[in-house]
């Protein structure tokens, strides 16, 4: 589902919120190293195992974090839409990467060198109070979604999916219509496309949601976030 305005690298980076606090001359530097990749729906933005050599930001589309195990069972841990970034954990670590990315819609992607982004951290205070901010959201998110996981039913599950998504700090260019689709829903809450048509028309009939010709329109995020089957 593209946007119908298609934004250039330049402009992603001009808006991004770690990009609002840095001098002209780092911001200069950053647009001069930072370069575009396209990776089609299905296919892998980045692979468990390999070196990270780039902060990942998601100019349009939307990537999945997720994992497989040894018998191909996958877990999916969250889903990055545009205005995201991903991969710092594995950048200030030099570790390899612990999961695969993959691009749910055909996606492009902002790829920020490893050096920048070190040199970014090394020379901008506000980009590194964006750093600690960025790991903090991203624990809370995780240590919801493991609750989630293990004690709600699949209704409560995509409803706090949905709600997870509006995190103004993680991804500020999420508007009220979420361009997701229900198998791409399914796939980040854990359940079947058919399971999760069923809790969505659940939703929306308490007033919570709509379904929308291209995606998913919040109504109620307050009511979302505190409903519970």
């Amino acid at each position: 589902m593209p946007n119908q305005h298609q934004i250039s690298l330049k402009e992603a980076l001009r808006t991004a919120i770690w990009a609002q606090g840095l001098t002209p001359e780092q911001m200069a530097r950053v647009e001069a190293e930072t370069f575009e990749t396209f990776v089609a729906k299905g296919g892998y933005v980045c692979r468990k195992g390999e070196m990270v050599e780039n902060w990942l930001g998601i100019i349009d589309g939307m990537v999945k974090m997720t994992n497989f195990s040894a018998a191909g069972k996958s877990v999916s841990f969250t889903g990055v839409p545009a205005g995201g970034w991903f991969g710092e954990g594995s950048l200030l670590k030099k570790e390899i990467l612990k999961y695969d990315a993959m691009a749910l819609r055909d996606t492009r992607i902002a790829r920020m060198p490893i050096s920048t982004f070190h040199w970014l951290l090394e020379t901008s205070l506000p980009f590194t109070r964006f750093l600690l901010m960025q790991l903090n959201e991203r624990l809370g998110q995780f240590i919801g979604m493991v609750e989630n996981d293990r004690l709600l039913n699949p209704d409560t599950r995509v409803a706090r999916c949905l709600v997870s998504m509006f995190n103004s700090h993680l991804y500020p260019g999420l508007e009220k219509l979420v361009q997701i689709s229900q198998e791409e829903l399914g796939l980040l809450s854990g359940a079947s496309r058919q399971r999760a048509n069923q809790a969505l028309q659940l939703l929306e009939k308490q007033g919570l949601l709509s379904l929308d010709y291209g995606g998913i329109r919040i109504l109620d995020l307050e009511g979302l976030r505190r409903y519970e089957a």
